[in-house]
C-alpha cells in the first residue's frame, strides 16, 4: 500500500507529452475529454494531445473555452501526408492556435513505412490511402529546404522540435541544422522504437541538449507481451541519457492498452523499484517536460 501511495503522490504535477486520445481514425480507448478527466483525477499538471493525422490544436482551444479544468492542454502539429507533409502553412496555423511542438513525419516517414513492411504500426480502423514516404534529407543526406523553413518557424516561436519517426541517420542533420538556426528545444520520442537509436546515440543526443522521451506503452502495453522491454532495459536508457534529459510519457490511449494514467503508474513503479529517488522521478515525469515546453518560465 505504501508503494501505491508513493506512485499516487508522484503523479501529482506530472506532465504527459504523449497522449493518444480521440476522436481519431485510429482505434482509441478514450476521448480527449475522458483523458482530461483522468489526468485531473490524478492531479496531473498537463497533457499534450497527439494524433498522427491532425493537429488537435483547434479542438484543445475549444476545450479550454468550454471545459473548466486545471490541467493545462498542450498540442502540436504532425507533419504527415494529411497536412501536406513538410508544410510551413500547417505549422503557421498551429502556432496561431497555441501549438507548442512540431513533429517531423511520423506514420508518413519513409523510415516508419520501411519498419511497417511486415507489421502495420499505427493501423487505422478502416483502410486508408497508402502513405507517401516522407524524409527531411535529399539523396546526399543534406537537409531539404522545406525543412529549413520549418526550423526557422520553430526557432521564431521558441517551440519544440520533435524528430517524429525519422531514422537516427536523418535526425543528426536535422538537429545540427536546427541548432544552427536557433532551435533550442529538441525532442526524440521512443528513440529505440522505430528510430533505431543506439545507447551511444542516446548519450550523444543528450549531450547536444535533446530530451529523450521513453514511452510507457512499451513496458505497460500490448507491445510488451513478449517481455522484450525490461526494467533493466529502461534503466540502461535512463543512464544513457541521464535523468536530466529523460522524459517518461505514456504514448497511450489506444484500444487494448492501459489508459495513459495507468501506464504512467506502471512505469513509475518500475523506476521506484530500480532505486531512483522521488526527486529524480519527478524530473522524469514532469520537471523535464515542463522545462522542454517552456512551462517553467
Amino acid at each position: 500500500m505504501m508503494r501505491d501511495e508513493t506512485i499516487r503522490r508522484l503523479l501529482i504535477g506530472a506532465i504527459d507529452l504523449h497522449c493518444h486520445s480521440g476522436p481519431s481514425v485510429m482505434p482509441r480507448r478514450l476521448n480527449h475529454v475522458e483523458a482530461i478527466r483522468e489526468a485531473e483525477a490524478a492531479g496531473m499538471r498537463a497533457i499534450l494531445f497527439k494524433d498522427h493525422y491532425y493537429s488537435v490544436s483547434p479542438v484543445a482551444e475549444l476545450l479550454k473555452e468550454t471545459l473548466p479544468t486545471k490541467v493545462e492542454l498542450l498540442t502540436g502539429v504532425p507533419l504527415n501526408n494529411t497536412v501536406g507533409g513538410l508544410n510551413p502553412y500547417a505549422v503557421e496555423h498551429g502556432f496561431k492556435l497555441n501549438a507548442r511542438l512540431v513533429w517531423m513525419p511520423t506514420f508518413s516517414a519513409a523510415n516508419h513505412i520501411r519498419h511497417s513492411h511486415r507489421q502495420n504500426y499505427l493501423a487505422t480502423r478502416d483502410a486508408m490511402l497508402k502513405p507517401k514516404a516522407l524524409t527531411v534529407v535529399n539523396d546526399s543526406g543534406e537537409l531539404l529546404d522545406e525543412a529549413k523553413i520549418i526550423l526557422d518557424q520553430i526557432a521564431q516561436h521558441d517551440a519544440v522540435l520533435s524528430a517524429g519517426h525519422l531514422h537516427i541517420s536523418e535526425i543528426w542533420p536535422l538537429f545540427d541544422e536546427a541548432k544552427a538556426r536557433g532551435v533550442k528545444r529538441l525532442l526524440v520520442n521512443h528513440p529505440t522504437f522505430l528510430i533505431d537509436a543506439s545507447i551511444a546515440d542516446i548519450t550523444e543526443l543528450a549531450k547536444m541538449g535533446a530530451m529523450l522521451e521513453h514511452s510507457s506503452c512499451m513496458w505497460a502495453g500490448v507491445q510488451n507481451r513478449s517481455g522484450k522491454y525490461t526494467a533493466d532495459g529502461l534503466n540502461s536508457l535512463i543512464e544513457a541519457g541521464g535523468v536530466d534529459n529523460t522524459i517518461i510519457g505514456s504514448d497511450l490511449g489506444q484500444e487494448g492498452n492501459p489508459t495513459p494514467v495507468e501506464g504512467l503508474k506502471h512505469v513509475i513503479g518500475m523506476v521506484l523499484d530500480l532505486g531512483y529517488s522521488e526527486s529524480d522521478i519527478r524530473k522524469m515525469i514532469g520537471g523535464n517536460a515542463a522545462r522542454l515546453m517552456g512551462m517553467d518560465r
